[in-house]
């Protein structure tokens, strides 16, 4: 009981007009029904203790298991690592004539990040892009606040620099980051630059660097104190990584020699 009261209210959060009709999924005790997404999954919850979603919590996957034992209709509710939510009605049926499902990206019912409640068609002040700045403050704010998966890390002379999972939102990237300085001198922010490095690991001199504009810095500090520990989040324009690609963050010191170099391939 307490499960399908925790879905309805999240499905109502997400807004009654914005609802469309949910697929309904087949499934029984004999056989598993595959359901493949586009990026792991983080979680998975069924409405009713006869239907089963099975999903590997320790290394995420991308694909969960769906059983049923005969029973009334109930739901699924499946969040991938990015935070994109997929609702489902499911049914029992004794034959079943589809065994695996792909599930596309644009069939997610939204983000648990609530992005879009926070835009505001009637504010007056509008960037270049045509986002308003308080909508940007006020989405930066929810990613600030959002509980995403770390995806990088690196030290330096105990200056720590965290990567969360990018959050993506229309034609933009929110980038969640957090500097830890336990290294007893305050270190004073020259510049952190993002940009993409695309090239083979095995021939260095092929390798090519692609600055990213930030369209908005939400919470960057200019100094983070000894002992302090400061978040904060960058909006760039939307990209993709391709295989052979990696997003680097570039943390300088000013008036000092201590820089942080961060790699990640977003995985």
């Amino acid at each position: 009981m307490k499960t399908t009261i925790v879905l309805i209210v999240f499905s109502l959060s997400l807004g009654m007009s914005a609802q469309q009709p949910l697929d309904t999924l087949y499934a029984n005790e004999q056989k598993n029904v595959a359901l493949f997404f586009p990026e792991p999954v983080r979680q998975g919850i069924t409405g009713a203790p006869h239907f089963v979603f099975t999903y590997n919590r320790e290394s995420q996957q991308h694909f969960g298991l769906l059983q049923a034992h005969p029973g009334p209709e109930s739901n699924l509710l499946v969040v991938t690592s990015n935070g994109q939510l997929y609702s489902y009605i499911l049914k029992y049926k004794p034959d079943l004539t589809q065994l695996n499902y792909f599930v596309a990206e644009k069939q997610s019912i939204g983000n648990e990040i609530p992005i879009k409640e926070v835009i505001d068609q009637k504010e007056q002040k509008v960037d270049s892009l045509g986002r308003t700045l308080p909508y940007l403050k006020r989405a930066s704010d929810a990613v600030l606040k959002s509980q995403t998966q770390k995806v990088a890390s690196i030290r330096v002379q105990d200056i720590q620099l965290k990567l969360f999972r990018p959050v993506y939102y229309g034609s933009e990237v929110f980038l969640k980051m957090v500097v830890k300085n336990a290294s007893g001198i305050d270190f004073e922010i020259d510049y952190l630059n993002v940009y993409t490095l695309n090239g083979n690991d095995r021939r260095q001199s092929s390798f090519q660097n692609l600055p990213l504009k930030t369209l908005f810095a939400y919470g960057l500090p200019k100094a983070i104190k000894n002992g302090e520990t400061r978040s904060f989040v960058y909006v760039l324009p939307k990209f993709v990584l391709t295989s052979s690609e990696k997003l680097i963050l570039e943390l300088r010191e000013l008036k000092g020699s201590r820089t942080l170099l961060l790699q990640s391939k977003l995985q």
